[in-house]
């Protein structure tokens, strides 16, 4: 067993070593003097220190729980005054935190380093393994921290809800409570100077540039009136971000490169680049394509007044996460869909089968006369129905009540 662990550890020092080497030669002894410098002054504590600054959270507490409320859904009227309102005044300066910078650069040229070991020495069951953690992570996102605590479109026992929280961990975009509460923030306050990864200022920064910079102050300020009581009552929930950081490096990095090690006798430096680092920089860039991609380029079947669109590409990358337009128009939608297709959409069939073993209920869907009432109002005529005639069906009234939800 000794021996084992000896075996383990020894290709992470050589790999710190060879780290180290790298920068001294090719960077300059001057950086890699600032990055023990960046590195030293991180402190350990929770993950708003640690993986949630590297994600470009900072001041945590911005979301205090208030009381919850019943309102009305932000139509793209208000949206827009709300980008009148924070245009109106002057812009701060936009303060760039390095550590992240740096951080993230190594990330994607370690998982440049681990694609190419994947088609070149990496063993078919590694590449297997990797892709499995992709969906797995995904799905924490995509069918946990998403549809379930963002949004709370489905209820789920405790079973499932440890299942997905594990899968987050593993997808490391900061924990639960921190996730879902930027993403209220973002629907409430979207594409506004109040949005943490706001697509009017351009791909590049909804896609990434937000994790480099600090928040705009509107988005700790408008941050304070989102409700986040209800998760703070789940105990999977709140044990997940009290134990965040060693969850992370043991489910996200670790275990990931053991078990092609261990199990089929991968070499440790090759599983950790393919099924630890490369699987997780895939998976954060498909995730943010939902915010860059997905908020710029696509139709607007059910309001043609707001950024968010229907995106194919987006959806088949993410598990069913690239049907945005609908998504922000009914946030509240287990399906994150108007269709059930699970072919885009894997999201949905991983529910629906929970669902059928009792994991998964109360799952919350859109009558379909009141997407067809949407469609026929704010619709920009994509979207079937818009050559129909369905004026018998259209109910407005309904429409008005569905689209009234907890906030």
């Amino acid at each position: 067993m000794v021996e084992r662990i000896r075996y383990v550890l020894f290709p992470l020092n050589q790999l710190i070593i060879d780290v180290r080497e790298f920068y001294v030669i090719f960077v300059g002894k001057s950086t890699l003097a600032m990055t023990d410098m960046i590195l030293q002054s991180m402190s350990p504590s929770p993950s708003t220190d640690l993986v949630g600054s590297m994600l470009g959270v900072e001041d945590a507490d911005y979301g205090q729980p208030k009381q919850r409320a019943v309102r009305k859904r932000s139509s793209s009227k208000n949206a827009g005054d709300h980008e009148q309102e924070s245009s109106g005044q002057q812009q701060p300066p936009l303060e760039i935190v390095w550590r992240n910078v740096v951080i993230m650069i190594y990330l994607h040229m370690a998982a440049v380093y681990g694609c190419y070991l994947s088609f070149t020495v990496a063993k078919a069951a590694t590449n297997y393994w990797a892709f499995f953690l992709y969906l797995y992570g995904g799905f924490g996102i995509t069918g946990g921290a998403h549809r379930l605590w963002a949004h709370r479109s489905y209820k789920a026992k405790w079973p499932l809800r440890l299942f997905a929280a594990l899968a987050q961990t593993m997808s490391v975009q900061n924990d639960i409570y921190e996730w879902s509460r930027d993403h209220r923030v973002h629907h409430k306050f979207s594409e506004t100077d109040a949005d943490p990864h706001n697509a009017r200022r351009g791909f590049f920064f909804a896609h990434v540039g937000w994790l480099l910079c600090k928040k705009h102050p509107q988005v700790k300020e408008r941050g304070k009136t989102v409700d986040m009581s209800d998760l703070l009552q789940d105990p999977i929930v709140v044990y997940q971000r009290k134990f965040y950081i060693p969850l992370v490096l043991l489910v996200s990095f670790f275990l990931p490169a053991w078990v092609p090690w261990y199990y089929w006798g991968e070499n440790f430096k090759t599983a950790f680049f393919v099924a630890s680092i490369f699987r997780y920089v895939f998976t954060l860039n498909a995730t943010w394509l939902v915010n860059s991609a997905a908020h710029i380029w696509g139709n607007h079947p059910y309001d043609k007044g707001i950024n968010p669109a229907e995106n194919p590409v987006v959806a088949f990358l993410t598990s069913g996460e690239g049907w945005h337009n609908y998504h922000h128009v009914f946030p509240w939608d287990y399906k994150a869909a108007e269709l059930g297709n699970y072919t885009m959409n894997m999201t949905t069939l991983a529910i629906d089968i929970f669902h059928k073993i009792g994991q998964a209920y109360d799952l919350k869907t859109v009558p379909k006369n009141v997407v067809m009432s949407r469609v026929k109002r704010t619709g920009d005529g994509s979207h079937p129905y818009s050559f129909e005639d369905f004026s018998k069906e259209v109910d407005h009234t309904a429409e008005a009540k569905c689209c009234e939800i907890v906030g």
